[in-house]
């Protein structure tokens, strides 16, 4: 491998992200510059799923790689960044995120044991409310003992390609749903995931904003009771809440 190769590609899928894909951009760049193989050694990958603002321009003019991905299924935009990745590692993060400068260092550390299988960094929220407290401390438990949890999520790419990438059949949770699927995979080889608590992300509050502060503990209700009425009204909230183009 020479020095121009890449050795970790982050993805970034993104739809209609022209007001916070900016700011993550300027963190990775951070990160870049202060990585142990140097700046070349991480590309970053914007996978555009046909936004109709800026997005796509806005990460040329950072260097970024783009490649458009037609399907409106977050799963299918994932891997079709990590179709034309070329690093050895490959790495996720959602577009409203800020990622900390010591990120890709600790990655790489991580995937170096031979007990890791895959991870994440963990995340922080913008900014805090009573709402994402309680929230957070209700999901907290479950997150620390299954070891599943959001940020940058990252693995090697032979270990990606093994479970097949992400679940393009599920219109959310496909993190989690890839998570369990590599911690599966990692069992059967003595492997475990792991939590990188000291590079956590921070993600935005936007969804709290939206749709009020106490709306995560009230939505599995929601989504409960649209499945009983059918298929149809369980995707139409699964695409306003998860696949609006109001950003």
């Amino acid at each position: 491998m020479n020095e121009q190769d890449p050795f970790v590609s982050l993805v970034i899928p993104a739809y209609n992200e022209e007001k916070l894909l900016p700011r993550l951009l300027e963190t990775v760049e951070r990160a870049r510059g202060v990585y142990r193989r140097g700046r070349g050694a991480v590309e970053v990958i914007v996978a555009d799923n046909l936004s109709t603002d800026a997005t796509a321009a806005i990460a040329e003019s950072f260097g970024c790689r783009v490649v458009s991905v037609a399907p409106h299924v977050i799963g299918a935009v994932r891997n079709g960044g990590a179709a034309i990745a070329r690093g050895e590692i490959l790495a996720f993060i959602d577009a409203d995120s800020l990622i900390d400068e010591q990120t890709f260092n600790a990655v790489e550390k991580a995937l170096s044991r031979h007990d890791v299988v895959a991870g994440t960094t963990g995340i922080k929220f913008e900014r805090w409310s009573l709402g994402l407290l309680v929230t957070f401390a209700i999901l907290a438990p479950f997150m620390a003992l299954l070891k599943l949890d959001t940020g940058v999520v990252f693995c090697r790419r032979p270990d990606f390609e093994a479970i097949g990438g992400y679940d393009e059949t599920m219109k959310f949770a496909e993190d989690l749903r890839f998570l369990w699927d590599m911690r599966r995979l990692g069992k059967s080889r003595g492997q475990g995931l792991m939590r990188l608590g000291k590079v956590k992300a921070f993600t935005s509050a936007r969804k709290f904003d939206r749709w009020g502060q106490w709306h995560f503990l009230i939505f599995p209700f929601r989504f409960a009771w649209s499945r009983l009425r059918g298929s149809a009204s369980f995707d139409r909230l699964a695409e306003k809440y998860w696949y609006s183009g109001e950003r």
